[in-house]
């Protein structure tokens, strides 16, 4: 964390935080887009159950504080700053009830309980009734960008109604991580265009709420906040959140986005033919859209309408609408690196496993990773998959293990984009950001499974080099975020495909799109196992998150 050194900071500075699943990061931007300051907070979350995952939001606020703090006694001068942008973590549900409300903005605020994150499995019993309810699949498509999805935030406002009665009659509002932050900063509520794609309550064509869906579901309009573009000022930064953070009282602060729609703004990804594959603790790949067209009628036969979801980008400000996005996400990317590394080799350096699986050969001599450990979204919607190395045998060592751990997210990150090939124009690169992009050795086996060329960034900021951008246009009317957004990424020298390889990993990857199929009733079968387990023994567990996700 600070400034570079010898740098002259200009005004102004443009503040950008980023909620995130293992931390919060904030930085800051002058307006030739260099990052002349950053700071983290490690965060961590609590697993109660199997497939549950939920944190208190204040927990972020906490972590957001001392990012913020550690940033500004960096040296930056904080007079140049003019304003601050927000991205976070998707499709969290935070529930507030009146008395959290009328704190906002002059204390901390509690949540009526954890917020739901964006990785919980268990609204998997809401899917069914939220489908019908909205007339089937298609229609739940056609109406909101997307199916009913676990880990969507309409799902988890059905759970509390049907689990938690007395808490779901105190909710006055629902909103999502990022507005939590805002709320806190600046005593205003709001979402925007983006974030507000992924709760299934948002019609991606007006990019307002639906007032069929919210009448079909039954949910109160008055519960949800105001929606705008992610480049519009919502509010200023109170005495109390400035004596919190240090942030100049009166600072305008962005609503910004959804970190998948602030990733793509800063890796610069806002042009249709473009794509962007993010490898962090999940994995997403998105590819923009000029026009609102729901995944709605596959040329292909490998599923049903909905494979990846309809978003709104982050590319509007309160002047002029922004545009759309397709999204496939999948649970657990670098994060299955980060469970491989905890559990085979504790202590270990990422960068040390990762060229120790270089030289192991590709397609690990017979040996598959399922990054299925906390179900997955895309492009298998499943909330009872289960991971696991299949094909082990005593010839195999550490280097194949982390190897195919490296190979099977790829596997499954390629069968996101080739979903995006089929509903959209194919890109002929594709940027890869986020922590693993870190790696020359995975962006290398990413574009063998990809079959084009990767392009990672110089300068990884993702989210958070997005959420300045939307602080940038927000005051300043006569910018573009997309121009920004070109004109602040920085695309390092293309990754290309390894030749040699590509003939091994095909093979492999045609197991590894076979193994959901074979595997799902095992799968269900041990969920059901696990679930009698802790129902004879419910014994709480909190998974700590790492300070830096690979």
């Amino acid at each position: 964390m600070g400034v570079e050194q010898g740098m002259t900071l200009r005004t102004p500075i443009f503040v950008g935080i980023d909620l995130g699943t293992s931390g919060v990061k904030a930085i800051a931007v002058d307006r030739a887009g260099r990052v002349v300051g950053t700071a983290s907070h490690g965060l961590d979350f609590d697993r109660p159950r199997q497939g549950w995952a939920e944190t208190p939001p204040l927990r972020w606020w906490e972590a957001t504080r001392a990012a913020v703090r550690s940033l500004l006694t960096g040296g930056i001068d904080t007079s140049s700053i003019a304003a601050v942008g927000l991205s976070g973590q998707m499709h969290g549900s935070v529930f507030l009830d009146r008395a959290a409300l009328d704190r906002a903005g002059t204390g901390t605020i509690d949540a009526i309980r954890p917020a739901l994150m964006w990785n919980d499995q268990r609204t998997e019993a809401s899917l069914a009734p939220i489908e019908s309810a909205l007339g089937g699949r298609s229609a739940c498509v056609e109406r909101t960008g997307c199916p009913p999805l676990t880990g969507l935030t309409a799902p988890k406002l059905d759970w509390l109604r049907a689990h938690e009665p007395k808490h779901a009659e105190r909710v006055a509002a629902l909103c999502l991580p990022k507005d939590y932050l805002l709320l806190a900063l600046t005593g205003e509520l709001a979402t925007d265009v983006g974030d507000a794609s992924g709760t299934m309550l948002l019609d991606p064509r007006t990019r307002e709420w639906s007032p069929a869906v919210l009448d079909a579901l039954k949910i109160d309009r008055a519960m949800l906040p105001a929606v705008h573009e992610s480049g519009t000022a919502i509010g200023r930064v109170t005495r109390w959140a400035a004596e919190q953070t240090g942030l100049p009282a009166g600072t305008p602060v962005a609503i910004g986005s959804g970190d998948n729609q602030a990733a793509a703004l800063g890796a610069g990804v806002t042009d249709p033919g473009s794509a962007l594959a993010i490898l962090g603790t999940s994995g997403v790949v998105l590819a923009p859209l000029d026009e609102p067209k729901t995944d709605h009628a596959p040329t292909s036969s490998l599923a049903t309408p909905g494979r990846i979801n309809l978003f709104c980008d982050a590319t509007g400000s309160a002047q002029q609408r922004g545009a759309w996005l397709y999204s496939g996400c999948m649970l657990s990317a670098a994060g299955s690196l980060e469970w491989a590394r905890d559990t085979i080799a504790p202590g270990a350096a990422f960068d040390e496993l990762i060229r120790e699986a270089d030289s192991a050969p590709a397609g690990c001599e017979g040996l598959i990773f399922l990054p299925y450990l906390t179900g997955e979204r895309c492009p298998i919607p499943d909330p009872q998959a289960r991971g696991g190395w299949i094909g082990l045998t005593r010839s195999h060592t550490r280097a194949h293990l982390i190897r195919a751990v490296l190979e099977g997210v790829a596997f499954n990150l390629a069968a996101i984009l080739d979903i995006v090939r089929d509903a959209a124009i194919a890109p002929s690169t594709v940027r890869v950001t986020g922590g693993g992009s870190a790696s020359p050795e995975w962006c290398r086996i990413l574009a063998t499974a990809f079959g084009c060329p990767v392009v990672p960034l110089e300068v990884e900021e993702g989210p958070a080099l997005g959420a300045a951008i939307c602080a940038a246009v927000s005051i300043d009317a006569a910018l573009d975020a997309r121009a920004l957004a070109r004109g602040w990424s920085r695309p390092a020298q293309s990754i290309e495909p390894n030749r040699a390889n590509a003939g091994a990993m095909r093979d492999a990857r045609a197991v590894f799109d076979r193994l959901h199929a074979d595997l799902s009733p095992a799968h269900a079968a041990l969920n059901a196992l696990a679930s009698d387990n802790q129902l004879s023994s419910p014994s709480p567990k909190q998974i700590p998150a790492p300070d830096h996700t690979p």
